[in-house]
């Protein structure tokens, strides 16, 4: 792992020498682990670049509003899975077949180099990657943050499967007591490349059970599935499949369930929202991410939505991609986590399949990046009440 060696020392020992107590924001590296502070709003986001540059934690108060079931981060990087926020690339969700379209051209996946596996490929097969580089971590008046970058290219196992050379760069940035999550990716390769990355943030709500959230979706459309969970062209109106209420009642549904046509402020950005008693995530989400997939299973296996017909997906392919490690207790690979208590609000550049339903003629709205171009957006995790 190059973490320790990259050049970050000067930034965060010009930082040190001022006390923490005189700064509205810090940002601090301990180990693996970078930290951004933000004093005012007692808010504390924990990112571990090794670790498929993830952020682990965001501490409202004390309290993680990031479901993230483990005890500690050695334990994290013994037995990595899907949780807390993971970047999903180079493609989000799930794939029809065992290879993908760009550009015209099918490109086949090499099942036998195993970072891509099962009948339904899912989530790609970079989550928890270790070869994210630091490149700074900073604060100053306004906010705190942390650059990583992600040279896809230099890695044959990765281009086999994709052969799009690219590189990613991420920023986390905490101001105001709210994240901000920001994508570039930049196309490296002679031929446009497609887009089809999203996140998977898993959040939870303590001040109450499942049973008694409310959500609010800003979606005009629903993707009706086939199992295994593809769109199959159709759609219906969000308002007609949350009966017309919102914000709707989490217990009526089991959510995995795939969103488009978003509602969007004066800014562009679509607002997800989670509520308890008192407590409340809002999850932003920029122009260029056009899709909202939506995760919640109901424990008890009723209600409205797509995940109880998604579940003859094999286990292997229902919810991580291919890892090296068992996940811990309560991760169940392949399988909703033990604890119900949980909502995925997840920011999609394109729907489900984006890149095969695409050729088919089914998606209308697939991006891509020029030679020599970039592609960049954001979202946002504003928590309140914790």
């Amino acid at each position: 792992m190059r973490l320790a060696t990259i050049g970050v020392g000067l930034a965060l020992a010009a930082m040190a020498e001022i006390p923490v107590s005189a700064q509205p924001y810090a940002a601090r590296r301990s180990g693996d682990v970078v930290q951004l502070e933000d004093a005012k709003n007692h808010t504390v986001v924990s990112i571990i670049p090794s670790v498929g540059n993830i952020a682990f934690e965001m501490k409202v108060n004390g309290t993680n509003v990031l479901r993230w079931p483990y005890a500690s981060v050695d334990e994290f990087k013994a037995r990595p899975a899907l949780s807390a926020i993971p970047f999903l690339s180079p493609w989000a969700n799930r794939l029809d077949e065992q290879g993908f379209y760009a550009n015209g051209k099918r490109y086949a996946f090499d099942m036998e180099l195993g970072n891509v596996r099962g009948a339904i490929p899912i989530h790609g097969f970079l989550s928890t990657n270790n070869q994210w580089e630091l490149v700074e971590a900073r604060a100053d008046g306004r906010s705190a943050w942390v650059t990583s970058r992600l040279a896809f290219y230099k890695q044959p196992m990765w281009m086999k499967q994709f052969p799009f050379a690219h590189t990613v760069e991420m920023t986390h940035r905490l101001q105001g007591g709210v994240l901000q999550v920001q994508t570039a990716m930049t196309n490296m390769a002679a031929e446009p490349m497609p887009v089809a990355i999203g996140f998977h943030p898993y959040f939870r709500l303590t001040d109450s059970p499942r049973e008694e959230w409310s959500v609010t979706i800003p979606a005009k459309s629903r993707w009706i599935l086939a199992p295994p969970g593809i769109p199959t062209g159709q759609i219906e109106p969000a308002a007609e499949f949350f009966s017309n209420q919102q914000p709707a009642p989490l217990k009526d549904y089991s959510l995995d369930d795939v969103f488009g046509d978003l509602v969007r402020d004066a800014q562009g950005r679509a607002h997800a929202v989670v509520k308890g008693q008192r407590q409340q995530i809002e999850v932003m989400l920029g122009p260029n991410f056009r899709s909202l997939v939506v995760w919640s299973p109901d424990p008890l296996r009723k209600g409205k939505g797509s995940n109880e017909s998604n579940r003859s997906l094999p286990a292997t392919s229902r919810a991580e991609p291919p890892s090296a490690a068992a996940p811990p207790p309560g991760v169940g690979r392949g399988a909703q986590p033990a604890d119900p208590n949980y909502i995925c609000f997840e920011p999609m550049a394109g729907i489900t399949d984006a890149l095969n339903l695409a050729q088919k003629g089914i998606y209308k709205e697939l991006q891509s990046i020029p030679p020599g171009g970039t592609w960049q957006e954001s979202f946002w995790i504003k928590p309140s009440g914790f």
